[in-house]
């Protein structure tokens, strides 16, 4: 994407703690990719002023702008007119069509796997899938489906059990359905299967 010399020299002079923080322990982990993912994402406000988002992921189907808050200094000081000036940023960002999620500092240093799973959870929500639909699934199956897309790589056993709270025997048992309904496909194993991937007919997970 193309940087102004303002822009060029936020990244010249480093992410802040917070947001490489955020980079280590809760996008890595969770989606081991940094693509379409942008630091200190620029772009014109309301009122044709700079404004940078913390992170922007450029998705072909949607942008998602993510926010690090901390409770320090600046909100503490925060006068009346800067928060509202804040929130009109935010409700112009969904006006122009971006989602908005945001995260406090202290979830991205203690609670980091809550950070991944919401971040997952949204983005295979949000993602396309052109090549049928999941309306025809059960509830636990659409999220299922929805984890390889948002995590952009096969699943086991364990993630399944994790993201959907399921025993091991019964997550084993509606991966094997998804493969008999042709929703997912054997990855790795021969005599029995140890990851998953999205059938290829059904969606193209690199668009």
């Amino acid at each position: 994407m193309h940087s102004t010399p303002a822009r060029a020299a936020r990244l010249r002079a480093g992410l802040g703690h917070a947001e490489k923080l955020f980079l280590d322990r809760v996008w890595w982990p969770a989606f081991h990719d940094f693509t379409h993912l942008y630091p200190e994402y620029e772009l014109h406000d309301y009122n044709d002023s700079l404004r940078y988002i913390d992170f922007a992921y450029l998705n072909p189907h949607f942008r998602l702008a993510i926010e690090i808050d901390g409770v320090g200094t600046h909100w503490q000081q925060i006068s009346t007119a800067e928060f509202a000036d804040h929130c009109r940023r935010q409700n112009h960002l969904i006006i122009d069509e971006w989602r908005v999620i945001r995260f406090a500092y202290s979830d991205v240093r203690n609670f980091e796997r809550n950070c991944q799973q919401t971040l997952q959870q949204l983005i295979g929500r949000l993602t396309v899938l052109p090549h049928g639909s999941l309306d025809a699934l059960s509830v636990i199956d659409r999220e299922i489906m929805r984890l390889p897309v948002a995590l952009r790589h096969a699943i086991v056993t364990a993630d399944v059990m994790a993201h959907v709270n399921l025993s091991r025997n019964t997550a084993r048992s509606h991966l094997k359905r998804l493969v008999q309904a042709e929703w997912l496909a054997p990855h790795s194993g021969a005599l029995r299967v140890r990851s998953y991937k999205v059938q290829p007919r059904r969606i193209n997970i690199h668009p």
